[in-house]
């Protein structure tokens, strides 16, 4: 292994290098099956790829897919020519050794992250000799949830080119009746998969089975195959009993939701954070949502305003009825709701609580739903004391809704307060459709129906969650649990409730009960262990001490007993003699683990994970012809069959006070020059003239700085990239895309998306647009680029500098015999996710420069 050790610097503009991707010509994916089979809403789903290297040399070849976030990954093998290679699940601390050796080699270590909002991403690979083929199988687990009155399962396929045998098996087997059955998803319009029902109704199969040209003509495909998702909705029937009960050799399962219930009349109050930071698009959503979500309150229902910033504005002192003229005056108020100031959760919660507790009403559901995309920033702003008091003030009397908007919220700190509160957290991402997701989420607690669920189990033990503070329309309780000794005789299930202003009995006495059997063992047990291992995680976020660590302790011994990756768990993916070991982790909803990250950076060039050898070896070549590292923080670096990526140090992230500069990269300075450019400006990034390429910036107003636009001119095509949306015109037809993780094929090239960057494939040439939210607004920065041919010119194109600086306090450098001024002063590098604060010293444009700026400036984007 060749070690390389250099020091590190990083900088703002970009640095042209090579960023080898996945070439589908090098071997061909002829078997990709994925087989779900779904019994009582556990879904257990088998992806398997089976790829040969067609090649006359040995191929790194990939394995990505893309799984549920609520699924455990329970098992991954490979098998080459004969040979298998299975994955151990571990306890992390056992696993840490491997994962830090793999970081510190630049392997991919941490396989799993967080992708969009309801997906994430398991990807790895291997190196396949000549001719041979290698199988990779992927299995996951999870239970269904029923919201808004059905259950979803989501496939989700990317084989990254047309397969001959391509195949999605789902088999679903409920002791009910199953209804309303519907296939939707991109990749199945137009319609291609067929739905088979039984003659009881109990088994539903769907098949998919699309030829090799239905894979490049649906919605969602392209050159490259399918890219999307099949997704299969369902119900089951249900009436006004105790629901349906399965057994199995000392375990069981219980599904509760039953209907013939009147609606209960609730009283809510919406918390709704207009602080500085949901400037523009989120306050324009929210508005927009709460206005529909005021319509839409029945007559009898009572509710309140709060709206909050450092300061708290009741709408009303106290809750009004729902009635047409109160509605009416609180939409137009609504409407008039603006953003500015800091954030005080804090107070905004307990004056909520407060209303809520002054205003009982019997017979009737109280919620509190709070909106907020930030931290606590004045007022109390300790999240240990703002959860105390706010567990305190409600008591356990009613739930709290934490709807927590955007990536940058604190996520955790919403999940613990939301279930200290019988609530929970929900993620509101930002995007086009943030109203629809505020108001689907009010739809799934629109309609209470009990109140103060209690489950009884005589006859049963270790039993999962059992008391419930409210039950929703169109969702459902489940408990799972151990029958005592095995007897089903002395199981004797019962519900109690509360239904307006009486208590209510769901008993076997009371029902049409039948107790089935039709799960295997296996999988009702598996049902129950990842039912608890679920709600063990949340309760583990709500301890401390010895009773989280016992809490911890457990979820540990079930994840290793039933194979399932958890925030506790590892799976060691062992590869062949030769190949690097990998650590795959399940991240935590809004952490992703460092290595999963979407690239490291050095000197402001992407290191790109899963390259091979020879292209490490280009890299560092490219490397060594652009820059000379500056003496700042030494890093190992290490070429590896696999991948690639450099173990950074730590940077301070706090908010620079320059919001930003521009850099001209250094080869002996012991800082880079950096300089302002007016924000009015448009900018000649790029410019090759034999290519008919061309790259142009507009500077977004100061003091958000970044770019507004980014414009890629390459001869009669336009690419258009905005802080919000990506116009791609080619001649008269235009497209529109959304800044979201997918891969989208255009002419001549193709879009690589994230949720924080877009990479731009032109033939050979490439570039990569971060995207950055500072202020609630959005800015958008080139990170790099490599573009083919020679005679480039504009900002990117410029040579690193060579500089003398003459001893202090004089703060002078020289550049070819030009001796000026320069200050030393902060930037924000952009050309990371995480935006650091690093040092630079500030001049001119024309010093940093050796020219006039005019020669970079255009007319016209």
């Amino acid at each position: 292994m060749r070690n390389i050790v250099v020091p590190l610097t990083l900088l703002g503009l970009m640095l042209v290098v090579a960023y080898t991707l996945p070439n589908k010509v090098d071997w061909d994916i002829y078997k990709y099956h994925i087989n779900s089979t779904v019994t009582n809403r556990y879904a257990i789903t088998v992806i398997t790829s089976r790829v040969v290297n067609r090649r006359d040399q040995p191929t790194e070849i990939q394995f990505h897919v893309k799984i549920p976030k609520n699924a455990f990954i329970s098992q991954f093998k490979m098998s080459i020519e004969g040979q298998m290679y299975d994955g151990v699940v571990k306890a992390k601390e056992e696993a840490q050794q491997q994962y830090s050796e793999a970081v510190s080699h630049g392997q991919s270590a941490g396989l799993v992250s967080s992708v969009g909002r309801t997906l994430e991403e398991f990807t790895t690979s291997v190196t396949v000799a000549a001719h041979q083929k290698v199988t990779f199988e992927l299995t996951h687990e999870e239970l269904l949830k029923r919201r808004l009155g059905q259950y979803e399962l989501q496939i989700y396929a990317r084989p990254m080119q047309p397969v001959t045998d391509f195949r999605i098996d789902v088999s679903i087997c409920e002791q009910p009746h199953i209804v309303n059955a519907e296939v939707k998803g991109g990749i199945n319009s137009p319609s291609l998969a067929t739905i088979d029902l039984t003659e009881s109704q109990k088994q539903l199969d769907v098949h998919f089975y699309p030829t090799v040209e239905q894979q490049t003509s649906c919605k969602v495909c392209g050159e490259d195959g399918l890219n999307g998702d099949l997704v299969i909705v369902y119900d089951v029937f249900r009436d006004d009993t105790l629901g349906d009960f399965t057994t199995s050799d000392g375990y069981f399962v219980h599904h509760f939701a039953p209907t013939g219930l009147a609606r209960i009349p609730k009283n809510v109050i919406f918390l709704i954070d207009q602080s500085g930071s949901m400037h523009g698009r989120k306050i324009r959503q929210t508005r927009a949502a709460l206005v529909h979500i005021l319509a839409d309150l029945a007559t009898d229902d009572y509710f309140g305003l709060i709206t909050f910033n450092h300061g708290i504005y009741p709408w009303k002192r106290e809750l009004v009825q729902a009635n047409e003229h109160n509605v009416a005056i609180a939409r137009a108020f609504a409407q008039t709701i603006k953003d500015g100031g800091s954030t005080n959760i804090n107070s905004a919660v307990l004056e909520g609580a407060h209303m809520l507790n002054q205003n009982p009403r019997d017979g009737s559901a109280s919620i509190l739903i709070l909106l907020t995309d930030g931290d606590p920033t004045t007022g109390e702003t300790n999240p240990e004391k703002i959860q105390n008091n706010v567990r305190q003030a409600i008591n356990k009397k009613f739930p709290l809704y934490c709807l927590g908007f955007g990536h940058d919220v604190n996520f955790e700190f919403l999940e613990k307060m939301s279930l200290e509160n019988d609530g929970v957290a929900r993620r509101i991402y930002d995007d086009s459709d943030a109203d629809l997701q505020l108001k689907g989420f009010y739809a799934e607690v629109a309609t209470p129906l009990l109140t103060d669920v209690v489950m009884i189990y005589e006859g049963g033990a270790n039993l999962t969650r059992t008391n419930f503070s409210q039950y929703y329309n169109g969702s459902e309780i489940v408990v799972a649990g151990q029958i005592t000794d095995n007897n089903i005789e002395t199981l004797s299930p019962l519900v109690v409730a509360i239904s307006g202003n009486k208590s209510v009995e769901f008993s076997e006495r009371h029902s049409s009960i039948v107790m089935t059997a039709s799960m295997s063992e296996s999988n009702i047990r598996r049902l129950w262990a990842y039912l608890t291992v679920k709600q063990l995680l949340e309760k583990e976020l709500q301890l401390d001490g010895e009773e989280k660590e016992r809490a911890k302790k457990e979820v540990l011994e079930l994840s290793l007993k039933y194979r399932f990756v958890t925030p506790h768990t590892s799976m060691v993916v062992t590869k062949p003699p030769g190949e690097d070991t990998q650590v795959l982790h399940k991240p935590r909803e809004g952490k992703i683990p460092p290595a999963a990250r979407g690239g490291m950076f050095l000197s402001g060039a992407r290191m790109v994970s899963g390259v091979s050898r020879d292209a490490c070896k280009l890299y560092f070549n490219t490397c060594a012809l652009f820059v000379s590292f500056e003496v700042l923080h030494p890093i190992s670096i290490s070429c590896s069959s696999n991948s690639l990526a450099p173990s950074l140090p730590a940077y301070d992230s706090t908010p620079a006070p320059v919001l930003y500069r521009f850099v001209r990269r250094t080869v002996n300075g012991s800082l880079p020059l950096c300089y302002h450019l007016n924000a009015s400006i448009s900018l000649k990034l790029l410019h090759n003239p034999h290519r008919g390429l061309s790259i142009n910036g507009q500077l977004d107003s100061f003091p958000n700085g970044g770019f507004q636009r980014i414009v890629i001119h390459n001869q009669n095509q336009r690419i258009d990239i905005r802080q919000r949306r990506i116009h791609v015109h080619d001649g008269q037809n235009l497209t529109v895309v959304r800044w979201e993780p997918k891969t989208i094929n255009i002419p001549r090239g193709k879009l690589i998306q994230s949720n924080k960057e877009t990479i731009i494939i032109i033939g050979q040439s490439r570039f990569i647009v971060m995207l950055h939210e500072k202020n609630g607004r959005r800015l958008l920065w080139p990170v790099f680029s490599r573009v083919s041919g020679e005679h480039v010119e504009g900002l990117l194109a410029v040579n690193p500098v060579v500089y003398e600086r003459t001893s202090a306090p004089s703060k002078t450098v020289t550049v070819h015999g030009n001796t000026f001024a320069v200050s030393e002063t902060d930037m924000l590098d952009y050309s990371l996710t995480s935006a650091p604060r690093i040092k630079c010293w500030l001049t001119s444009a024309e010093n940093a420069l050796e020219g006039r700026l005019s020669d970079f400036l255009v007319t016209d984007l």
